[in-house]
């Protein structure tokens, strides 16, 4: 057999150079032809969001716009600069106590908070202030132990009662 320059598979067979420049060439092809099986078994079908637009495209180039949304999507927590998380803490401070059923896990829970206020307040990494005040622990377990109560109370009240509707008689 004469050998051909001519001849791509030959030469491909010989040096292997042209097989992964041919594979590289056919590579969309190949992609594009598994798209359309996947779409005729219907693999496609029913994913969350079809049909809906796609959320916060705009206009401006957003370089860490999957990161926003990860931390959307998955409820990513911890990641802010201390001064922030403890303002949004302290939003979510009250909330946190009345699921807590014990008083001295609302007092842990009250020392906790003010000793992350205090670290935050000694480090000197820069960033935002820390402007969130410390919370008065006994003064905090009052307005729980009244909300608490008041809650019980709620509870426990009996409901007015439905006034009964007179029944009229029926007419033939």
């Amino acid at each position: 057999m004469v050998d051909r320059p001519d001849r791509t598979p030959e030469r491909d067979r010989r040096t292997g150079q042209g097989a992964a420049a041919a594979r590289m060439r056919d590579q969309h092809s190949w992609v594009d032809q598994q798209i359309r099986q996947a779409m005729a078994r219907g693999e496609f079908d029913d994913l969350p969001g079809a049909g809906k637009p796609i959320k916060n495209l705009g206009t401006q180039h957003d370089p860490d716009w999957w990161v926003k949304q990860l931390v959307e999507r998955e409820k990513i927590t911890g990641v802010l600069p201390p001064a922030l998380q403890l303002r949004k803490d302290d939003l979510e401070l009250d909330d946190r106590l009345d699921r807590i059923t014990s008083e001295r896990e609302v007092r842990r829970e009250l020392e906790d908070f003010n000793k992350r206020i205090i670290a935050a307040r000694r480090q000197l990494e820069g960033g935002p202030p820390v402007i969130t005040p410390t919370r008065d622990v006994e003064a905090e377990i009052r307005r729980w132990r009244e909300r608490r109560q008041t809650r019980h109370t709620d509870r426990q009240a009996p409901s007015a009662p439905e006034p009964t509707r007179r029944r009229g008689r029926r007419r033939r």
